[in-house]
């Protein structure tokens, strides 16, 4: 399966502005590109290249005062397959985890475990150990937290989502990810194009989405408690700890978002045979 994927940002600053973009694909996905996928500026500006400690692959730059449009379009290959369900990944004890996955047992900006730690081993401790406790921490949330554009807030924690019950995947990924670092289930947060493959269309602006990986049986499994249940033609951006490691962009200084669209489609086969 092919898939077209894209965005067009636009950001308004009042001087020169240092800029950190997560905004290409992440690594692992490369070797499936069917085009190049390159981030290009409607106006001449230098961009750096770097990949940061999670091993996303990320841009600096230093944005003019004025409005400045970032822009990618690619296509990618993609199995067409869902998310693998793991019921069999077992779950580590502590000592057993590799060093670089710690990080992801601790809490964070948005994953605040403390205010959280209580009701998690109250409500899930008897649970089974494994992808069954995951699997029963995203009915909670899935069920908890009602998804609603208009009440987007990006002050929200995860210990937010649980008191409000109203947020976007951005909440019930961080949610997801504190109930499941409170059970010593080492979890990351995950964002990247997910588009209407294999389910209605979403009445709602497309967007990037956000999901999240747990640690289990030796490697990464997505999860997505917003949906819960596997999807089709994720392209991952970047992981991190929370929202804060992928923002997809860090202005230092005053920056204001005024274009916003994202593109993510599946390719008719029509139109690959005239390919």
């Amino acid at each position: 399966m092919k898939i077209r994927a894209g965005f067009h940002l636009g950001y308004e600053c009042t001087q020169p502005t240092p800029m950190l973009l997560v905004l290409n694909i992440h690594p692992s996905r490369r070797a499936d590109l069917l085009s190049d996928q390159t981030l290009t500026f409607d106006r001449p500006i230098e961009a750096w290249s770097y990949t940061d400690v999670f091993g996303n692959a990320c841009s600096r730059i230093v944005a003019p005062p004025g409005l400045t449009t970032i822009s990618t379009e690619f296509e990618i290959y993609d199995s067409g397959q869902p998310d693998i369900v793991p019921d069999d990944a077992v779950q580590h004890a502590i000592n057993d985890l590799p060093d670089d996955v710690l990080v992801f047992l601790l809490g964070s900006r948005y994953c605040d475990t403390d205010r959280l730690a209580d009701f998690a081993w109250a409500r899930f401790s008897s649970t089974p150990l494994g992808w069954a406790r995951v699997q029963a921490i995203c009915d909670f949330v899935h069920d908890h937290i009602t998804f609603d554009y208009l009440k987007a807030d990006v002050l929200r924690t995860a210990h937010g989502g649980f008191t409000d019950k109203t947020g976007v995947c951005r909440d019930f990924a961080h949610l997801a990810i504190a109930l499941c670092r409170c059970m010593n289930i080492p979890a990351r947060y995950c964002t990247g194009y997910l588009g209407d493959i294999g389910v209605p269309i979403d009445p709602n602006p497309m967007d990037f989405s956000a999901w999240f990986e747990v640690f289990l049986g030796g490697h990464w499994h997505t999860v997505d408690a917003r949906h819960n249940t596997p999807r089709i033609g994720r392209i991952l951006m970047g992981t991190g700890r929370d929202a804060t490691d992928v923002a997809m962009s860090t202005a230092f200084g005053p920056a204001t978002l005024s274009r916003f669209e994202v593109i993510t489609e599946e390719v008719p086969q029509e139109a690959m045979k005239a390919d």
